[in-house]
């Protein structure tokens, strides 16, 4: 099982990113996945998380608003769009599903 995610960086307050989270050796289709994030200091926190065919999510109140998960089945992909980040937004994100996940991607958020 491999998961990759990408997109994080460097960004002002307001600002917007895109993750993505390449997936493979499982059956992804199948597959509830979810974004989670551990901030300097902090816990592991579960972001967002999306059934297998995509007509269900959660996302948790923090972040509701602003951040929108998505999956692209025919390319074993997971998605995170963030807008209006903010600086409390910074941490360490990465995809999993179950008891896995995987290496993350830094999102810092300047003020």
């Amino acid at each position: 099982v491999q998961l990759q995610a990408s997109g994080g960086g460097l960004v002002h307050a307001g600002g917007s990113l895109r993750l993505s989270c390449v997936t493979s050796g499982f059956t992804f289709a199948r597959t509830a996945m979810k974004w989670l994030r551990q901030a300097p200091g902090e816990g592991l926190e579960r972001v967002s998380t999306i059934n297998g065919d995509g007509t269900w999510s959660h996302t948790i109140d923090s972040v509701k608003d602003r951040f929108t998960i998505s999956r692209d089945n025919g390319k074993n992909t997971l998605y995170l769009q963030m807008n209006n980040l903010k600086p409390e937004d910074s941490a360490v994100y990465c995809c999993g599903f179950n008891d896995i996940r995987g290496q993350g991607t830094l999102v810092t958020v300047s003020s």
